[in-house]
């Protein structure tokens, strides 16, 4: 009988993650205990007993709860070192799934009241990208996100600043928040500044809204990548075209179920889209509230979809060839996946 691989050692790229969601429990806990800040009794619970918040974000109110527990676990995040401590933890988890290139995801404006303002503050984060970088040896670069329950103004500010500091490790530029607020094209102006800057695109799509909300992504915003973008499965005129351009979903497994866009792992359409030629990437999302990280999405697609170690093996090269990771380093992480398989 064939030996099942680990996981963990599969070399793989990371593409969805965001800033917040990626904390430690406990480093959450440390620094809610630090500055005096009274955790919602739900998050608290999930923090200290192991198990991620039971959450339900397909109805307003679902959604309304979920951005609550994220705002909690966001206010801890206060002075740069913290920052830098949830970068640098970021990392060092990364690694330990076999991740070798991550793209981790933030919205500077969250932080920017507390931190000086939008520049100081992106500049904290690309500075502690570095650093993490350097000392862990995992690539790292930053996808700046504007919130779509924001004013598109907002969000061609934040594209202007990610477009400034393109060399200082800025990759990419998304949407994220409630895909059923704010229609995509009011932000296609902040898209095409990030496009014009050599961004990649990188919008939230088609995880709370259907096929339509992704069919935006790609007409109004040219996306390179969709964030989630799962509910394409339901439309196979859309699965094609997706495949035909080789856009990317950065699919997120476990995110989904906990957000109730699928009742159970099994009805992530992880095998329809991987069939229909879809280039995905998964992703952990938001590990924090959500209760795994990225190396458990693989074992969802082993477990619950009967992917084989070579089907796995493709998926890790679709997320490296996906990245903006450079091309010496794509190179050697497409090498580690195909010895990952010959060690088998």
């Amino acid at each position: 009988m064939e030996r099942v691989r680990d996981l963990s050692g599969l070399p793989k790229a990371h593409l969805h993650l965001h800033f917040t969601g990626s904390m430690r429990p406990g480093t959450v806990l440390e620094l809610a205990d630090k500055y005096g800040v009274r955790l919602p009794e739900a998050l608290t619970e999930a923090l200290t007993g192991g198990e991620p918040p039971r959450l339900r974000a397909t109805d307003e109110r679902g959604w309304f709860r979920f951005q609550r527990l994220y705002d909690a676990a966001r206010s801890c995040l206060r002075e740069p070192e913290d920052l830098q401590r949830l970068v640098r933890e970021a990392a060092q988890e990364d690694l330990a799934d076999g991740s070798g290139w991550l793209e981790i995801q933030v919205d500077p404006t969250s932080y920017a009241p507390r931190l000086g303002g939008l520049i100081p503050t992106l500049e904290i984060i690309l500075d502690a990208v570095e650093r993490a970088s350097r000392d862990t040896g995992l690539g790292m670069r930053v996808l700046v996100a504007a919130n779509r329950m924001k004013h598109p103004l907002d969000a061609r500010t934040l594209a202007r600043l990610a477009v400034r500091y393109a060399d200082r490790g800025v990759v990419g530029f998304g949407l994220s928040n409630d895909e059923r607020r704010g229609m995509a094209r009011d932000f296609d102006r902040a898209f095409h500044i990030a496009r014009e800057g050599g961004l990649l695109s990188a919008p939230h799509g088609g995880e709370l809204t259907g096929p339509s909300s992704v069919r935006d992504c790609l007409d109004d915003l040219h996306a390179h990548r969709v964030g989630h973008g799962v509910r394409a499965a339901e439309e196979p005129r859309l699965l094609r075209r997706l495949a035909e351009r080789g856009v990317t979903c950065e699919v997120c497994p476990a995110s989904n179920v906990a957000l109730g866009v699928y009742e159970k792992p099994e009805d992530v359409p992880l095998r329809t889209l991987f069939e229909a030629g879809v280039p995905m990437a998964l992703g952990a999302d938001d590990p924090l509230l959500f209760g795994s990280r990225l190396a458990a999405q693989y074992e969802i697609a082993r477990r619950y979809h009967g992917f084989t170690d070579e089907e796995l093996a493709e998926l890790a090269r679709q997320s490296i060839r996906a990245s903006a990771a450079p091309d010496g380093v794509r190179d050697k992480l497409l090498s580690g996946v195909d010895d990952w398989l010959a060690a088998g």
